[in-house]
């Protein structure tokens, strides 16, 4: 019995029968595929709301292991992880050598976050760039391709553009191998609102390509998280060659990653967390230049993407833990800083719904009694 609209509840009959198995593979040819993946929270810890974050490291790796199984890359220590919603810099660098570690056993590839998060603001551009250079550097001690994340001290911080050419021109000479650059909307996290030293977004894209321009050896492509596709098109046709453009826009993916006569994205999602398997499947299909079964996997998986991230976006993390449970992947549906409470029950009811009838739970019959434990514990009788 799921919440039903107005009050009250509605049934909803479970998938009994497993989906088809989506083995293992090898990582897709025609597309660089990285999925962003949450953490594990160890739900027995005894911690505070605010208190730095206790991670389930067996758990949180064995996630990182599955994704690898089936050829993704994995973004590490990202938003997905809650970097900035209960991860703390200390938590952050800790993870990122354990994955690099991990990494490198599994032959995964793996991308890991560097941003400023240990700063307390008000702090100065040196500051910023101390922050940035800090966990530039751990990162790359750990082996991990670096992704220079977004930073809410720099954008609190910058007065003009000038101060995003100068910040990202330091640290790009300074990167012993090509980065990712990383562009977050506001809707993501709100402090990130007129990043590239505009709220103009045309002009923010000029000072973006300008950065890019000066030093096109040290930027191996721009993840873009606007949920604005035709921008995010504009913007990849005008990245010089060898550039990539990796779609973080989890509303439009399946067109953005197919592409068009002009040519396509790339991807680093959030949403590949709980699609992986299948979205593994479904970029291996258009390597074949199948792009008509490529869209007949994807498109279905649009609609729950779409119901994770409404608005408040930066609120889905929550689904994708919750599904992550359902899942079989962890024990709980515990998150770090008491997050699983940042989404409404029927958000969630509708999160397990939709999944369920895509196939994405491997134990349809565990899915369903850990959703009905859930409903039941809300109050919601079963």
């Amino acid at each position: 019995m799921l919440p039903a609209e107005g009050g009250g509840t509605r049934a909803y009959t479970p998938r009994s029968e497993p989906p088809s198995t989506r083995t293992g593979g090898p990582p897709p040819a025609s597309r660089a595929v990285l999925s962003a993946a949450h953490v594990v929270a160890d739900p027995r810890a005894d911690v505070s709301p605010d208190g730095p974050a206790t991670i389930d490291w067996d758990a949180t790796l064995a996630f990182r292991r599955h994704l690898w199984s089936h050829g993704l890359g994995v973004a590490e220590a990202m938003d997905t992880a809650q970097r900035g919603t209960g991860l703390d810099w200390a938590g952050a660098a800790e993870l990122i050598r354990r994955s690099a570690a991990e990494a490198k056993a599994a032959g995964g590839r793996i991308a890991c976050g560097a941003g400023t998060d240990q700063l307390t603001l008000p702090a100065g551009l040196p500051q910023v760039r101390a922050a940035y250079e800090e966990q530039l550097a751990l990162v790359e001690a750990a082996g991990a391709q670096a992704i220079l994340m977004a930073s809410r001290a720099l954008a609190a911080t910058a007065t003009s553009p000038d101060d995003y050419l100068e910040t990202y021109g330091h640290l790009l000479r300074q990167a012993s191998e090509p980065v990712i650059l990383h562009w977050l909307g506001p809707m993501f996290d709100p402090a990130l609102e007129g990043y590239w030293g505009s709220a103009d977004l045309d002009a923010a894209t000029d000072t973006l390509l300008e950065v890019i321009a000066a030093h096109p050896d040290k930027v191996d492509g721009i993840k873009v998280s606007l949920l604005d596709a035709d921008r995010e098109i504009a913007l990849r046709r005008r990245l010089p060659h060898g550039v990539r453009c990796y779609t973080g826009d989890d509303f439009h993916y399946p067109e953005l990653i197919a592409g068009d006569d002009h040519g396509f994205s790339h991807a680093l999602l959030g949403v590949f967390d709980p699609l992986g398997p299948l979205a593994a499947e479904a970029v291996r299909v258009l390597d074949t230049g199948d792009v008509k079964a490529f869209r007949a996997l994807l498109d279905p998986t649009v609609e729950l993407s779409r119901h994770l991230f409404q608005s408040p976006t930066r609120y889905y993390k929550t689904g994708v833990v919750l599904l992550a449970w359902l899942a079989g992947h962890q024990t709980h549906f515990t998150m770090v800083g008491g997050l699983q409470s940042a989404r409404s029950l029927p958000h969630l009811a509708r999160a397990y719904e939709l999944a369920d009838g895509l196939g994405l739970f491997p134990d349809p019959p565990l899915a369903a009694a850990r959703m009905r434990a859930l409903l039941t514990v809300h109050g919601v009788p079963q």
